[in-house]
């Protein structure tokens, strides 16, 4: 029996499910935080784990054959923000945590007003990348104003 979180993203578009994956990262960032702060080393790792896995495939989706310059520009974003976390779990720092963050909720917010445009052909939107579902992951609490589970 499929669970609702497997079906939570059926009939979403490919932009919707990069904005899902988005989400992920913001949420699995905010259990890093939440474990640094009481200082589980263990928890933070696993959720910074899971948000590079998110990272990992959503760089890994890149079409660089057909997206050019923008695809170029998203895998450099996603190898910075790849380091940015890495630094953050080394220092064990929130605020490091929060600059993830800040940078992923900036190209999240972007992809999500592409997604609610109505003039965007959202079958072209996304050339750049080979739209897959996510998989599922174990879920912190969902961010904030967040519809979607990654």
């Amino acid at each position: 029996m499929a669970t609702y979180q497997e079906h939570a993203l059926d009939g979403a578009s490919p932009v919707e499910l990069v904005v899902a994956l988005y989400d992920g990262i913001i949420r699995f960032l905010y259990a890093a935080i939440a474990a640094a702060e009481r200082n589980d080393i263990h928890a933070r790792r696993m959720a910074v784990k899971r948000a590079l896995a998110i990272l990992i495939h959503l760089h890994a989706r890149l079409r660089m054959d057909i997206g050019g310059r923008p695809a170029q520009v998203l895998s450099e974003f996603y190898a910075s923000v790849f380091a940015l976390i890495l630094q953050a779990s080394t220092a064990n720092s929130a605020q490091r945590f929060e600059d993830a963050i800040r940078c992923v909720r900036e190209i999240r917010d972007a992809w999500r007003l592409v997604s609610t445009d109505p003039t965007v052909d959202l079958a072209k939107a996304v050339p750049t990348m080979q739209p897959t579902r996510p998989t599922a992951f174990a879920q912190p609490e969902p961010s904030p104003g967040s519809r979607w589970t990654a």
